[in-house]
């Protein structure tokens, strides 16, 4: 049986904890979720009819301050893949050190067959759902797999319609319009930017560095454009179903106008071969880009990876197998954990404005999330300059399992 993404986030604590010297009662407390969610809600669909939906919130550590993660809607979800999610999301908080702890929810859903409509209904009694354990002081959540700023506009009008009063505080990933921070949209790909111009400062940037990005959503698309715009060659891109590839590069601002615009890449008419999406994990590139799903890099095509780096996009996409091939062939992966908190950085700048009722420019968010994410790279390299052998996910899982246990530490156990 494949491991699971809870399995492999698991693993991850033990090796971290092995380096921090937790004992075993440190370990326990940090293992434990705080809060496991799990509702069924009947949903009305256009045509007068209910349907009943699963969905979870899982909050797993606070020690450092609120919880914080997205929502996701996907058939795919399950509680131990959302619990996988809110540890990671914990980590992710200590490395960048911002004052949250993780969470994460889902509804089992595919979004692509409900209507406007439906997808409101579905949104609106989720929120309702999972109110009381939610809230600007508690649980913070944000856009995920199929969600985003719409969908967090209804959370917010939802909860806010319950207190009687806004509070643009609950949800990060609003629009602009009704609270939402300037730059969030692209935080997490311009977040790999940053981190990947930061890794190749010494090697030039990324001008003219060939890249592929496998996943073009909100995440791999965002950044596909980006380094596209920094002088980077991407050559290859690609979706679930099709994966497109251009020797002098794809036109990325093309490609993902028509995706916002709600097109799929094969119906896209921009120059470029169509080749299967699995390819664009084994392309002869510089840099490799894995933003789509967990566990698309296997101890199966590990040892077919040409690209000499990885730029970890999407949320645990490297199985600990896979992992340690690439450790073995020499191939640096610059994880997740960091790379892609872009996103939660700028929507802790957005809870910030929030709560205080400002409203930052996009220069300032973008300048901030650069410091954030740079001090957060330096601190890693410098964990793994000092412990020889120490790989970046180690170092950096290392470096949040710390932060979280001196956390823990000084609150002390209540009562």
């Amino acid at each position: 049986m494949a491991e699971s993404a809870l399995d492999t986030a698991i693993k991850q604590f033990h090796e971290a904890a092995d380096r921090a010297a937790l004992d075993a009662s440190q370990r326990e407390i940090l293992i434990a979720f705080k809060t496991v969610f799990e509702t069924e809600f009947p949903v009305e669909m256009d045509d007068g009819t209910f349907q009943v939906f699963r969905g979870y919130r899982v909050h797993h550590n606070n020690a450092r301050g609120p919880v914080k993660g997205g929502v996701r809607f996907s058939a795919e979800v399950s509680l131990d893949e959302v619990k996988a999610l809110a540890m990671w999301m914990t980590w992710k908080c200590a490395v960048v050190g911002i004052p949250f702890g993780g969470a994460k929810g889902g509804v089992i859903v595919d979004p692509s067959k409900l209507s406007q409509n439906e997808l409101q209904n579905l949104t609106r009694r989720y929120t309702a759902e999972i109110t009381p354990i939610i809230g600007p002081d508690k649980d913070i959540p944000a856009p995920d797999m199929g969600t985003n700023a719409q969908t967090m506009a209804w959370m917010m009008d939802t909860y806010s319609m319950g207190h009687g009063f806004t509070i643009p505080g609950v949800v990060t990933g609003k629009p602009v319009a009704v609270g939402g921070s300037e730059g969030r949209y692209e935080a997490t790909g311009r977040g790999l930017l940053f981190i990947l111009e930061e890794h190749l400062r010494e090697a030039g940037g990324v001008r003219g560095k060939r890249i592929a990005v496998q996943g073009f959503g909100n995440v791999g698309g965002v950044a596909a454009r980006l380094m596209h715009r920094a002088g980077a060659i991407v050559q290859y891109i690609c979706d679930k179903d099709t994966g497109i590839y251009r020797a002098e590069g794809v036109d990325c601002d093309s490609a993902f106008a028509f995706i916002e615009s709600g097109g799929l890449l094969k119906d896209w008419t921009g120059e470029g071969e169509r080749i299967p999406p699995a390819d664009v994990l084994t392309a002869d590139v510089d840099v490799l880009v894995p933003a789509a799903i967990e566990h698309s890099l296997t101890a199966e095509n590990a040892p077919l990876v040409k690209a000499p780096l990885i730029l970890e996009g999407a949320n645990g996409p490297t199985t600990p197998e896979a992992d340690a091939i690439f450790l073995e062939r020499g191939i640096p992966v610059i994880p997740d954990v960091l790379a892609n908190a872009g996103g939660v950085t700028v929507s802790y700048f957005e809870w910030v404005q929030a709560r205080q009722y400002l409203h930052w420019s996009e220069e300032q968010v973008n300048e901030e999330l650069r410091r954030i994410m740079v001090t957060a790279y330096r601190a890693i390299q410098q964990r793994v300059a000092s412990n020889p052998g120490t790989t970046m996910r180690q170092a950096a899982q290392w470096i949040g399992v710390e932060r979280v246990t001196e956390a823990t530490t000084l609150r002390g156990i209540y009562p």
